[in-house]
């Protein structure tokens, strides 16, 4: 896959999660400790994706975390949905996983 791709599918991904968490509290939800896995796993997805733009692993992993605190204050607006520490543990450790992963790959 060409390396321009990957800016776009990560732009995607971050839309794919966006447009989830948009959704009330009762439209989507996984018991725990699922919840936690699913977030691990979104994250991981959207760092590898953002170093195999080209960032660097620090910035990939950085960046994937701050969107994920960004998407847990999104959170805090939506019905049913609120901010949870839980989800942004899961999501930082699935983005340094990700973009760590990332980084095996070239090897």
């Amino acid at each position: 896959m060409t390396g321009r791709l990957y800016p776009v599918l990560a732009a995607l991904w971050a839309t794919v999660i966006f447009v989830a968490s948009s959704q009330p509290g009762g439209v989507v939800g996984l018991p725990s400790p699922w919840d936690k896995l699913a977030h691990l796993l979104t994250y991981a997805v959207l760092a590898w994706l953002l170093r195999k733009s080209g960032l660097p692993f620090f910035w990939a992993a950085t960046l994937a975390i701050f969107y994920g605190a960004s998407d847990e204050w999104h959170q805090s607006f939506v019905p049913g949905r609120f901010c949870d520490a839980a989800d942004l543990l899961a999501d930082s450790i699935g983005a340094v996983v990700g973009a760590f992963s990332a980084n095996m790959a070239d090897y």
